[in-house]
């Protein structure tokens, strides 16, 4: 798209009014990538006054950078969204109260993640693509693909794993479906963002390796497998500089060795130092008047505003460093919406509905079944369902990814739309959430945290309700089976923004205790009705070990979305085959997890990453600790065979076949996993990666082959010693199963 300039030039004292094209003709026109000549972007850059280059390179508004309205050169129009296009701000911070802006509320990230679905994290991103184009957004920012290292971050519901491989995997096919629409993804938070407790400071101390194994990879995935062409930059500090204007990981990593040519995006208030991020590569900076002065800011006073021109001016950095930046915004404006025509988005429709209902359907994950499930509705005359989660509406809470849900089916609703009159539902509320600031630690810090364990077993104590208690026991006496449905929270009545409590950003939860006197309930309703289903919702697990043994089923539901109440019925009652694996591991207690048996969390000023590369299964399986459920792990109602493993070496390539046989008497689908070992390292490995999956559905009886391939980075090791991926000779052993804990085949090969 081409646009008109009106350029006022003074020759030789004469005032010529000049019409010209702004030069900035696009390659592969009618492409979602819309590549913008870069001659043409110097060309304007050279149009530009200093002001109007760094007018371009910070927060004109809550939500925008600021654009050249003598050029022509709109503002960036930013959202957040991991799962749905956030309500609008206009210019200012708080959200409009009459605005037209209800929207596909979907699953959250990690719901997403536990279907091991490639095709649908494109269909994910294909409808928040569409949904922000119809809103006018450019750059949507998501998704988020920070490593789940302690089960006690309060933002793990908008990540994807623990793994580095399997977050890679489905955070590509969500940028492509995303900026296929046009619309920039914007990755974050890069890097290791991994706790809410004093988000701001913090300084994670971790080695290359961890970084390049573990909290690196999936952001390296989305932008070179993916094509981002924004990503993110975090809070924290890592090894004593703010990854916001870190030297390693933006221009080393990022723009030197991935190649990035995108843009670099302060994460709101990210910024805190104006030489380091001329230098060190934030190209723009947002959300800086958080920090000052939350109603009036003033966006001239930015880091990189009338500061960067101060430093600029003086000669202490050179403009070119600014140039950089203008010229990586332009590209992106030409890539997106903003300087392109993508067509007209579309919002709230039918499919994109069934595509929130099909991420449901594939990402609740069924993790425990002693024959109760699925119910049958023409056996049952009575079911209760007990559980404030089973009427609680979760779109508008958690955050920054809060959305303004068109409509959200509660579990209660689903049940009862499936059942209809065919089964009396008799529901009792049983617990009652309350705030309490003893049961999480905010995003401050943590300098109470003492006095709060010590006084949690006293709020626990007095969290349950004990009339709502009662009532629930009396109706799972009279029912012929009980659906409990509760777990975790995202925000509280009366809290800023929807943040609130003990499943949200700018908090981190304490443990991992049922509140609110949950696990006394499902105790006594387990002593009255031993037909019990619990279902858990949240974005972590909770401590099983008092009531899961006496508990014939359990299903774990997370954040599912809009469509949630109607995958979770028909899961119930059978109507679709739970096909979720878990993408992070399922211990007991947090204190069970390396980055707390090990390593430090939350720490306090720095926070030291001593399990290095072992993060959830790497450390479990390799150290052979309990667990409760395994990485990977995820029942169905039907039961798969492995069998005919071939593993091949084709030069630089494994290709890697099994065949997988549905031995049930129903459809279902089963996720093959493969993982790799090397049996003689010259340094410590795990005992199993995940390196490839796929996702395969069956009738009942029928067979398919499934084919793997990996390449040389399967193998390789980021070496401590040589700063650099080192692929070993020797013998590693290549494992398929169907969790990181049941291995059915295994096959050795040698490089």
């Amino acid at each position: 798209m081409k646009y008109k300039l009106f350029i006022l030039t003074v020759l030789a004292g004469t005032v010529l009014l000049i019409s010209c094209n702004s030069g900035l003709e696009t390659e592969n026109e009618g492409t979602s990538n819309m590549n913008v000549s870069e001659a043409a972007i110097d060309s304007l850059i050279n149009l530009m006054t200093l002001d109007e280059k760094l007018g371009l390179i910070h927060a004109s508004s809550s939500f925008t950078s600021g654009g050249v309205p003598r050029l022509d050169i709109p503002e960036l129009v930013f959202s957040d969204g991991p799962h749905g296009v956030r309500h609008e701000h206009g210019r200012g911070w708080y959200a409009l109260e009459d605005a037209d802006d209800e929207a596909t509320y979907l699953p959250v990230g990690i719901n997403l993640a536990s279907t091991w679905n490639r095709d649908l994290g494109y269909k994910f991103g294909e409808v928040l693509g569409n949904e922000a184009k119809e809103r006018g957004k450019d750059v949507l920012l998501g998704p988020g693909i920070n490593i789940i290292r302690s089960p006690l971050n309060g933002r793990n519901f908008e990540y994807l794993s623990e793994d580095p491989f399997l977050t890679g995997e489905m955070g590509v096919g969500y940028v492509k479906g995303l900026q296929d629409q046009g619309i920039a993804a914007c990755p974050k938070h890069y890097a290791a963002n991994n706790q809410e407790t004093d988000r701001h400071n913090i300084d994670a101390l971790i080695s290359r390796r961890a970084m390049h194994e573990i909290y690196f990879p999936g952001f390296k995935a989305v932008v070179q497998d993916g094509g981002a062409w924004s990503i993110m930059g975090a809070y924290n500090k890592i090894n004593g500089q703010y990854t916001t204007h870190h030297e390693y990981l933006n221009n080393e990593i990022l723009k030197g060795d991935w190649e990035f040519d995108g843009v670099v995006v302060s994460d709101w208030a990210s910024v805190k130092d104006t030489r380091e991020a001329l230098l060190y590569g934030t190209d723009i900076e947002m959300g800086t008047e958080l920090l000052r002065d939350f109603d009036n800011p003033v966006y001239e006073e930015f880091y990189l505003a009338r500061p960067a021109k101060e430093m600029i001016e003086s000669g202490e950095v050179d403009e070119s460093y600014v140039d950089d930046k203008v010229r990586r915004v332009l590209r992106l404006m030409h890539r997106t919406t903003a300087m392109n025509d993508h067509g007209p988005g579309k919002r709230n429709v039918e499919e994109h509905q069934q595509i929130a209902l099909d991420v449901a359907r594939e990402g609740i994950v069924l993790l425990k079944n002693d024959g109760l499930l699925p119910l049958d509705k023409n056996e049952i005359q009575t079911i209760a369902v007990i559980g404030h989660n089973a009427t609680r509406h979760f779109a508008e809470r958690g955050g920054s990814s809060q959305v303004r849900a068109l409509y959200e089916i509660t579990p209660l609703e689903g049940i009862r739309n499936l059942v209809g009159d065919d089964v009396e539902i008799v529901y009792a509320e049983g617990y009652e959430p309350y705030y309490d600031e003893s049961l999480f630690r905010g995003e401050g810090g943590d300098a109470a945290s003492q006095s709060r364990e010590n006084r949690q077993e006293v709020e626990l104590a007095r969290s349950a309700n004990q009339e709502l208690m009662q009532e629930a026991i009396s109706v799972a006496e009279q029912a012929d089976a009980v659906i409990f449905v509760g777990g975790w929270i995202h925000g509280h009545e009366g809290m800023p923004w929807g943040q609130g409590t003990y499943d949200a950003e700018a908090r981190d939860k304490l443990n991992l205790k049922l509140i609110f006197g949950q696990e006394e309930l499902i105790r006594k309703i387990n002593s009255v009705n031993d037909q019990t289903a619990v279902v858990i919702m949240g974005g972590s697990n909770v401590e099983m070990d008092n009531w899961l043994p006496d508990t014939p089923a359990y299903v774990h539901a997370w954040y599912p979305g809009m469509e949630g109440g109607t995958a979770l019925a028909e899961i119930l009652f059978g109507e679709v085959n739970p096909s979720g694996k878990l993408p992070m591991t399922f211990a007991n207690s947090h204190e069970d997890y390396p980055s707390h048996s090990i390593g430090e969390f939350p720490g306090d000023g720095t926070v030291d990453y001593a399990e290095d590369i072992y993060v959830g299964y790497r450390y479990f399986d390799t150290h052979n600790r309990q667990v409760h459920f395994p990485f990977g792990f995820g029942l169905s109602y039907t039961t798969f065979e492995f069998s005919d493993l071939k593993v091949d070496r084709e030069d630089d390539k494994v290709i890697v076949q099994s065949t997988v046989t549905n031995t049930g008497d129903r459809e279902g689908a089963e996720v093959v996993q493969v993982y790799v070992h090397h049996e003689n390292p010259s340094v410590d490995r795990p005992i199993r990666e995940l390196k490839g999956f796929d996702k395969v559905e069956l009738a009942a009886g029928s067979s398919a082959t499934v084919t793997i391939e990996l390449d040389e980075s399967a193998f390789k090791f980021y070496h401590p010693d040589q700063d650099e991926w080192v692929l070993e000779p020797g013998s590693y052993e290549v494992q398929v199963g169907n969790s990181s804990r049941d291995i059915k085949l295994t096959e050795k090969i040698n490089w």
